[in-house]
């Protein structure tokens, strides 16, 4: 049996297609008419379809442009087909008459929503084909198609639809429009096959005879089912694509010849649509029962979950339950949300069904209400807020701890490097061993930490603070929080102690120090004059006298005791100064202070000026009274020696000197023979003869007078003149004062008085005027040769012992000393004044030499000439030479 119910539900029309199909059909599209195909398949079809209805009112068309044009049957066929009473036609035949009643019916066409565009009343009358054929064409769609309704579709689209599903079980058969796809006829008969099967055997049919398949379908439907013939085969066979509007209104015949089966499958369909929507509503029913079970299970299990308020201590742990509830929202309640607003759509969707289906409304099982679910969802949601709140404040709270941990730690450990080595610091004894000056700068140092202490305070009240809120916030490690800061604070305690004790060291040592230094000022004070005394006091002691008579010893003596009378005013002098030393001892030793080092006001030791009193009274004083006396006694025998010898000497040298004046007029006058005066000269030869031993005795006085350094020469003060000079020297290179000179000291003795040996020279050169001139030799250098030094001291020191008695000393330089300065030596001393140059300049001599000297020199030196001269270079060498006229003086 064919299954006329599996309907082919693909439709070749959208519904915004269906939707304005009428607007596009009343657009009609007259040039189709152009083609006289489908104008012949038009008239013989719209004539055919218009006598179908005229029939049923005793009348009928031949020709439909010119039936049509006085209105009368235009009227008649709307009233038909409508089953409504027009207004009244006019009878006349003028054609106004046809005007009249064709408007009438274009209104009543116009009326019925049908949108004639460019028909008037005039192309009716006149007999226009094309407008004719519009015309009719709108009254078709309007009456005979636009009521047609299948699943929702209605017009060309329900007609189209509905001979899809009629045709659909026929093999060979494919409605998609309507014009080539009736072109074979086979969809002609699988219409008719399909209400009446009995009257066309289909399976005979065939696809390649469409003339015969047409011709048999347009019979059996005249025939059996009242549709007169509207086309014929071979128009539709000849034409390439046969007129769509005489096929839909053929068919059109079809579908309302056919209506009463359509009835029968519309009631079939009906009871499966009911069925089909209890059984939809049914399922509905059961989803909904799931869902809400499932719903509010997955709610009784969440809410416990998001009530649990128990704290985490660590920020991780609190992140990962925040995480968790991340992913409760972002994984696990979207699908539940999806879920219960399905389950309301789905109740919903289920409660509308069943009203429009007028039965009675869905009632869920108890507890599984949209009202219970939508409760136990509020009361979700506020579980889910006020975990949210918490979790919120949790981490607040930990992320407050947290910092505040961070914190206290940081200022912790800034304040713990800080007091690193603090109390170390402060306890040290420093300044024990400190200077006055070092005190002040450590009291400045230690002022400078009070400030910087004073400035740490606020951190370690910081600290302080921020450990008791870290215990009113519970945080979990409050324990160690609490031991650091209470061991901070201890340090802190003791620190400002620490720091009030050595202020207090300080200051008091500051003050004993500043005891001790005045003491000091006051030592070096008495102590340099004091020691100078004795300095000089033992240079006086110590330096070499000579003397030339007794006054001059006994003056010495004088001056001595004076000296000695002195002496017990210095002993108190200097035991006030050793006392103010004691004192200094005494302060420190008392208060603890280990002096760092000497009087920092003087070098002067007691030790040393102890010293030097104990040589000066012990031993220097002694000396110089044995040194003084046993010079006394030497005066003395050299006085008498001086008077003996003057004694003799007044007797011999008249005795000389008359006889020196005889011989004298003896050879003047020349008075006798030659024998005579032979003889007479011989008397006074025998009587000198026999004088001698007066003058070798005088002879021998002398000696033992030069012997003893006793000079009576005219010239003596300028003999004592070299002989200070010769003694300063000694004692300024005995620097031990031994009273005797070490080689080496010796030899730069004799450089300084200007001993010259260069070349080997044996002589002695002079004695220099100028002590600076001396210092110039020694810082040239000025050096004696080996050989010459040599001879010299084995001269001075005949037994080798390396020492040079100030005797020897003086001996040695009157043996040597002479008045014979030379060219050379002059022109030595000039090139030391010239700094070794082989020019002066005039600032160099007015430098060296007094101011008459040095004007003298300047205005008769020469210009230098030589290579390296500089301007105002003078030539002391030439200058020189001519003071001594190319030789010495």
């Amino acid at each position: 049996m064919v299954d006329y119910h599996g309907a082919n539900n693909q439709s070749l029309y959208s519904a915004g297609e269906q939707q304005t199909y009428m607007e596009q059909e009343n657009d009609w599209d007259r040039d189709l008419l152009l083609d006289p195909a489908w104008e012949k398949q038009q008239r013989k079809t719209f004539t055919a379809w218009c006598n179908s209805h005229l029939r049923k009112a005793g009348t009928q068309i031949e020709n439909i442009e010119e039936d049509f044009r006085d209105g009368l049957k235009l009227m008649l066929l709307l009233e038909v087909i409508s089953g409504e009473r027009l207004p009244k036609p006019e009878r006349g035949k003028m054609r106004v008459h046809k005007i009249n009643n064709v408007n009438k019916a274009l209104d009543f066409i116009a009326s019925k929503g049908v949108k004639l565009v460019s028909i008037g009343a005039e192309e009716i009358v006149d007999g226009n084909a094309k407008m004719t054929l519009g015309m009719i064409w709108s009254i078709i769609l309007r009456f005979a198609i636009q009521d047609i309704s299948v699943e929702e579709t209605s017009a060309k689209e329900g007609l189209l639809l509905w001979c899809q599903r009629k045709t659909a079980p026929y093999k060979n058969v494919k409605i998609q429009n309507f014009h080539i796809s009736w072109k074979d006829g086979l969809a002609f008969n699988a219409l008719i096959h399909r209400h009446r099967p009995e009257l066309i055997d289909y399976d005979k049919l065939r696809k390649d005879d469409p003339v015969t398949n047409l011709n048999n379908a347009f019979e059996v439907a005249e025939r059996y089912l009242d549709i007169p013939k509207m086309l014929d085969a071979e128009d539709i066979v000849g034409t390439l694509r046969p007129d769509e509007k005489a096929i839909m209104t053929y068919v059109s015949c079809f579908y309302h010849a056919f209506s009463g089966a359509q009835k029968a499958e519309t009631a079939a369909n009906r009871i499966c649509k009911v069925l089909a929507v209890n059984q939809e509503n049914e399922h509905l029913m059961e989803d909904y029962e799931k869902l809400a079970s499932d719903l509010l299970e997955w709610i009784r299990r969440t809410i416990p979950w998001l009530e649990n308020r128990a704290p985490e201590k660590t920020m991780t742990e609190m992140q990962q339950k925040l995480e968790d509830f991340r992913d409760y929202r972002r994984v696990h309640k979207p699908p539940k949300v999806q879920e219960k607003c399905q389950l309301e759509i789905n109740f919903n969707t289920l409660q509308t069904k069943l009203r429009l289906s007028n039965r009675p409304a869905f009632m869920p099982s108890e507890g599984r209400m949209v009202s219970d679910i939508n409760g136990a969802w509020h009361k979700l949601e506020g579980a889910e807020k006020g975990y949210e709140e918490w979790l919120l404040n949790e981490i607040r709270r930990l992320e407050r701890l947290d910092h505040l941990a961070e914190k206290f730690r940081q200022k912790a450990a800034i304040h713990e490097s800080w007091t690193d080595g603090k109390e170390t610091m402060l306890t040290q004894k420093d300044y024990e061993t400190a200077t006055l000056s070092e005190i002040k700068a450590l009291l400045k140092k230690h002022e400078a930490f009070e400030s910087d202490l004073a400035a740490h305070q606020d951190r370690v009240e910081q600290i302080a603070a921020i450990a008791q809120e870290l215990n009113e916030l519970d945080y979990y490690d409050s324990p160690s929080v609490n031991a650091r800061c209470q061991k901070i604070c201890e340090q802190w305690d003791a620190l400002g102690s620490l720091t009030q004790n050595r202020r207090e060291s300080l200051e008091r040592t500051e003050k004993q120090l500043e005891s001790i230094d005045e003491l000091y000022l006051e030592y070096a004070k008495r102590a340099a004059p004091f020691n100078n005394w004795m300095e000089g006091a033992m240079e006086d002691l110590q330096d070499m006298f000579i003397v030339h008579n007794i006054e001059e010893i006994q003056g010495l003596i004088t001056a001595h005791d004076q000296f000695k009378s002195t002496l017990p005013e210095a002993n108190k002098e200097r035991e006030a100064i050793q006392a103010i030393q004691a004192e200094v001892q005494k302060i420190a030793q008392y208060n603890g202070i280990k002096l760092a080092g000497n009087n920092p006001y003087t070098t002067i030791t007691p030790q040393s000026i102890d010293k030097k009193w104990e040589k000066v009274r012990s031993q220097l004083v002694p000396q110089r009274d044995q040194a003084l006396q046993e010079e006394l006694a030497r005066q003395q025998s050299n006085d008498h020696l001086r008077r003996q010898f003057a004694n003799q000497a007044n007797m011999i040298g008249p005795w000389i000197q008359n006889k020196m004046e005889e011989i004298g007029r003896i050879s003047i006058e020349m008075n006798g023979t030659l024998e005579d005066q032979l003889t007479h000269l011989r008397q006074y030869e025998q009587s000198i003869i026999e004088y001698k031993p007066n003058i070798d005795q005088l002879e021998g006085d002398h000696q033992l007078i030069q012997e003893v350094c006793i000079c009576q020469y005219t010239h003596t003060e300028t003999i004592q003149e070299q002989l200070h000079e010769y003694r300063t020297s000694f004692n300024h290179f005995d620097k031990d004062h031994s009273g005797v000179l070490q080689a080496e000291e010796f030899k730069a003795c004799l450089i300084s008085l200007g001993y010259d040996v260069e070349n080997n020279k044996q002589k002695r050169t002079g004695i220099m005027d100028s002590d600076d001139f001396r210092a110039l030799l020694i810082s040239t250098g000025n050096s004696l040769g080996d050989a010459e030094f040599a001879r010299i001291m084995g001269i001075v020191d005949p037994n080798n012992s390396g020492a040079v008695t100030f005797q020897a000393f003086i001996d040695f330089m009157s043996r040597e000393t002479t008045d014979t300065d030379t060219a050379d030596q002059v022109i030595a001393s000039f090139k030391i004044l010239a700094g070794d140059k082989n020019y002066i300049t005039a600032e160099e001599l007015r430098r060296e030499l007094p101011p008459d000297q040095a004007e003298y020199c300047i205005a008769r030196m020469a210009p230098y000439t030589g290579p390296d001269a500089v301007p105002g270079a003078l030539d002391y060498m030439s200058f020189s030479t001519a003071l001594y006229g190319e030789s010495d003086l």
